[in-house]
């Protein structure tokens, strides 16, 4: 498809730089055959006992580093673990050659040992595991989405992290997640609720744009996820009885759709996925899906139209556009019923 049909004209008012207070007090427009203006917290009145809501539990971490080479300041944000160090963002990545070594703190460096084809800068850390965990606890900043236009503050190193966050190894939060309190989530288990609980570590891809003009010419960035037999089980006998498989985020709906056989049974995964969901894709397992609001012409607001429909989304998007929803990581967000 024509990456132009996924546009819309966003009013820079409409994008959120904070979180609702508290978290469940944001709004939740609720897209099926129509639109209803709902609050986070009605969710436990739009789902039924024997459900099962998949969480992501990966936890972000302070990936955005600051170095200076000579007298230039050099901003760096780590993407992806790999075998051997990190691939990483960089501006000026031009100022980091291969074989320099740079420094962010007090025995916290690192060595340059090349680059990826598409221009992304490979770091060799001194130190590795907990070691450099701590030391990015101690120097490293949260990575806000690039369009939230400021600093990170104190207080984002609790609002950009789920409750639920266990798995170090994102660089940006599964955001549909922010929404849910440990309040939130007891009246849901009190209603019958299940809860299952995946692994996806957001890369810095997410907030790429996409440069072609047909979807069939992009190229996916490749994130680590896991889901572990005994979540593949749960979910799996959750479907045999008659409940619906409510996906939180995209990304808990991508590590589903990515394992799923065609009749939708899971199995344990635990790797690569680089699933590109555009208008066309048949979804084996995911029924229902909690989601934030997407930038236009991106793959989520591409994934969610193909869910729920092109003009449906579309006319969604005008409607909270209009009706003053919030957008973006810090916003709003949706449940979708899947189109038929």
């Amino acid at each position: 498809m024509h990456v132009e049909a996924f546009d819309f004209q966003l009013p820079p008012e409409r994008i959120a730089y904070a979180p609702a207070t508290p978290r469940e007090s944001a709004r939740l427009l609720h897209v099926g055959a129509s639109l209803a203006d709902k609050h986070i917290a009605d969710l436990v009145g739009l789902v039924d006992a024997g459900d099962i809501m998949v969480f992501n539990n990966s936890k972000v971490i302070p990936a955005r580093l600051f170095t200076h080479v000579g007298d230039k300041k050099v901003e760096v944000l780590l993407h992806r673990k790999l075998t051997d160090g990190w691939s990483a963002f960089a501006k000026p990545a031009r100022k980091l050659k291969e074989g320099t070594t740079i420094s962010f703190g007090d025995g916290f460096h690192a060595s340059v040992t090349g680059r990826t084809e598409d221009g992304q800068v490979l770091l060799q850390f001194e130190k590795e595991g907990d070691e450099l965990h701590a030391l990015l606890e101690l120097y490293g900043h949260i990575p806000l989405p690039p369009y939230i236009a400021r600093a990170d503050e104190a207080s984002d190193k609790h609002d950009y992290q789920t409750v639920f966050a266990k798995h170090e190894g994102s660089v940006a939060a599964p955001t549909a997640g922010l929404h849910f309190t440990e309040s939130l989530l007891k009246a849901l288990t009190d209603k019958g609720v299940n809860f299952a609980f995946v692994t996806l570590h957001v890369g810095a891809g997410t907030f790429q744009p996409v440069k072609v003009e047909d979807t069939d010419e992009h190229v996916m960035h490749h994130e680590w996820a896991q889901i572990t037999q005994e979540t593949a089980d749960q979910i799996n006998v959750t479907r045999t009885r008659g409940g619906r498989v409510i996906a939180v985020g995209t990304t808990s709906l991508r590590i589903l759709e990515t394992v799923a056989a065609e009749d939708g049974t899971l199995k344990a995964f635990s790797g690569d996925t680089n699933i590109f969901i555009t208008p066309g894709y048949r979804f084996k397992v995911v029924e229902r899906l909690v989601t934030n609001f997407h930038l236009p012409k991106s793959t989520l607001f591409m994934l969610v139209s193909a869910f729920a429909g092109l003009e449906r989304m579309q006319a969604a998007y005008a409607h909270a556009i209009k009706t003053a929803y919030r957008f973006y990581s810090y916003g709003d967000a949706c449940l979708l019923e899947r189109a038929s």
